[in-house]
């Protein structure tokens, strides 16, 4: 059941070769068949060396079909667990790394309207496989940003920046002066959630582990509009009401670490708060204290960014209407494109290491 749920985007893509293959043609027209290097893995591999740099062969252009150039693409966390065979979707062999990332229209069927020739375009599914230097998709599988947006704001905005968005919006009703709280706030998601917040008039509580560089951390968090930074053991020790009185109490926590972590967030919500969960990197279950549910009527939530955008697929305009929001907040100055680190393409495995290895900077593949 986990292969059959990747099939909705990475046969799409893989397959249209004999799907257009079929397509009438106008007399003497020629198709022109062209190529692309992509980084594809054919078994699962608990490290990066299972990916291998390949030259494929890429479809016939259809009327319906765009031809697009990757220009970057981030190694983002789960492309390794899809590498390593332990994210909730699974390829189909042989697969293409990737699942994030910008490209430009090179060329369109006679029958797209939606792009055209220049436009820059996004995957809006996951298991596109952007690891390549070009791909032949169909036009509904690609979401249009503007290109006065920086390239790696572009490259990196599907996934992070549009999980806060959606996290922001959907839950609950967040009024100018309201309080979100939320773990793992120097991750890509948490310093979008303080961008995106701080634009909507809302106040963030950011919890972070403690470490040697904590002030440094907390002045570059509280520069992109963070209120208070606060440490799990500060949280633990003193409670949220000792160490914050200036703000209302929370009415939405926000939730990807999970274990002790994730119960001092619930914790500190109010009477009647919701409590959205969207990892675990700590990799332990969630502690819910019993009071909390009891005597405080918190709701749990989880969320998966492909999850929301598979289940909206047939409504592509609610799809562009999204990103069109993060990305008019990128050009506003209001969010701004994380920290990356730029590899060349053919120095893909130095990426792929760092990404294994947990580095605090994103890195994106410049292709």
């Amino acid at each position: 059941m986990r292969r059959l749920l990747f099939r909705l985007t990475q046969e799409r893509v893989l397959s249209l070769w004999q799907r257009e293959s079929r397509t009438t043609l106008a007399p003497g027209a020629l198709r022109q068949l062209h190529s692309c290097s992509a980084l594809v893995y054919r078994k699962h591999g608990h490290q990066y060396d299972t990916v291998r740099m390949e030259e494929m062969s890429l479809p016939a252009l259809g009327q319906h079909s765009v031809r697009l150039r990757m220009l970057a693409a981030p190694v983002n966390p789960a492309d390794i667990n899809m590498l390593q065979g332990t994210y909730p979707i699974l390829p189909v062999f042989p697969a293409v790394g990737g699942n994030e990332g910008v490209g430009e229209v090179v060329e369109v069927g006679r029958k797209v309207t939606s792009l055209r020739p220049g436009d820059w375009a996004i995957p809006w599914d996951a298991g596109f496989g952007t690891w390549r230097t070009e791909a032949v998709c169909e036009a509904d599988d690609l979401l249009q940003v503007p290109k006065d947006i920086p390239l790696l704001g572009a490259a990196t905005i599907g996934v992070n920046p549009c999980t806060a968005y959606r996290m922001l919006q959907d839950f609950v009703t967040l009024k100018p002066g309201a309080t979100v709280i939320q773990n793992g706030s120097n991750s890509a998601v948490g310093q979008a959630v303080i961008q995106i917040a701080a634009a909507l008039g809302v106040k963030t509580i950011n919890v972070i582990r403690d470490r040697p560089n904590r002030q440094e951390l907390e002045e570059e968090l509280k520069s992109m509009g963070a209120d208070f930074v606060i440490t799990e053991e500060e949280l633990q020790c003193l409670g949220l009401d000792n160490v914050i009185q200036e703000l209302p109490k929370p009415i939405l926590g926000l939730n990807c670490v999970g274990g002790r972590s994730g119960g001092l967030v619930l914790s500190s919500l109010c009477d009647g708060a919701t409590l959205v969960t969207y990892g675990g990197m700590a990799k332990k279950p969630l502690q819910i204290p019993a009071k909390s549910l009891i005597f405080k009527n918190i709701t749990l939530q989880g969320f998966w960014m492909t999850q929301w955008k598979r289940s909206n697929s047939k409504d592509v305009m609610q799809l562009q209407a999204m990103v069109t929001s993060v990305c008019d907040l990128v050009m506003s100055g209001q969010l701004q494109p994380p920290h990356c680190v730029q590899v060349p393409f053919h120095h893909y495995s130095q990426a792929l290491q760092a990404t294994v290895q947990a580095h605090q900077r994103k890195h994106v593949l410049l292709l």
